[in-house]
């Protein structure tokens, strides 16, 4: 049972003392950066999605299904 407190007591003593955390301006900045990053990886799937998803019809009628339309038969 002391191996257990020793190691919350040195895992908070870590946490409060020996980290460094960003400042409040620098995670800001971080979240921006990674929002646009995600946007920007979702933008490239939804333009290959509707790429393989367009489905060419008879009399040059397309219509578009999606990847999961091809993948399920719908």
């Amino acid at each position: 049972m002391k191996k257990i407190v020793g190691y919350f007591k040195d895992s908070y003593y870590e946490l409060t003392q020996k980290v460094t955390w960003p400042a409040w301006d620098e995670l800001q900045n971080s979240a921006i950066v990674v929002s646009i990053a995600s946007l920007i990886i979702a933008l490239i799937v939804f333009a290959m999605d509707f790429t393989f998803g367009i489905q060419k019809i008879s009399f040059g009628q397309f219509i578009w299904k999606g990847l999961l339309g091809f993948l399920y038969g719908a």
